[in-house]
């Protein structure tokens, strides 16, 4: 029995009698000054590594990162500029080109005009021309179109009262038709 009591002073009331813990060792307030001292042991190691190997590496990622972006941010600046200097130029130039379309479309619009009136002129007297000749061959179809209603309506009117067993002498009808044609 001394024995176990001895293994129970050694290790504490968080062992049981066949050397197993009870229930977490890490909430054993025995343990706990133990676990202490091994916690700074090994938060003093963390440090020294992170000091001597992770920080620096770490800082000279920075640096280097720093350096490259500030070196961006001039050549953007440099190039921001050249754009903007390339954008008034480009202004320039397109307001000239507007300037020199207008007047190439106004010399153009005129010469189309001059071309234009001069067309339109010869197309006037051309059709001035077509219009008489029209009027002409007008006047006399419809002379012509006259006498041939004249001759229809005499020849159809004959034979009309023919048909209807009368007896009618041209002249007659010949009167009738110009009488009734003149209105």
């Amino acid at each position: 029995m001394a024995t176990t009591q001895l293994a129970e002073d050694l290790a504490g009331f968080c062992v049981d009698q066949h050397g197993s813990a009870i229930g977490m060792p890490q909430l054993c307030a025995d343990w706990i000054p133990n676990q202490i001292f091994w916690l700074l042991i090994a938060l003093v190691v963390i440090f020294f590594i992170l000091s001597r190997v992770a920080l620096p590496r770490i800082a000279s990622v920075l640096a280097e990162r720093t350096g490259t972006i500030t070196n961006d941010i001039a050549a953007a600046e440099e190039l921001k500029r050249q754009a903007s200097e390339a954008e008034k130029a480009y202004d320039k130039a397109l307001a000239d080109a507007r300037t020199e379309a207008q007047a190439i479309g106004q010399r153009t619009r005129d010469d189309i005009k001059a071309q234009l009136d001069i067309a339109v002129a010869k197309a006037d007297e051309q059709i001035a021309a077509k219009t008489a000749e029209s009027e002409a061959a007008i006047a006399e179809i419809r002379a012509s179109a006259v006498q041939n209603v004249e001759i229809v309506a005499k020849d159809t009117a004959l034979a009309i009262v023919a048909a209807l067993g009368g007896k009618a002498d041209a002249q007659t009808v010949s009167a009738a038709v110009d009488s009734r044609l003149k209105g």
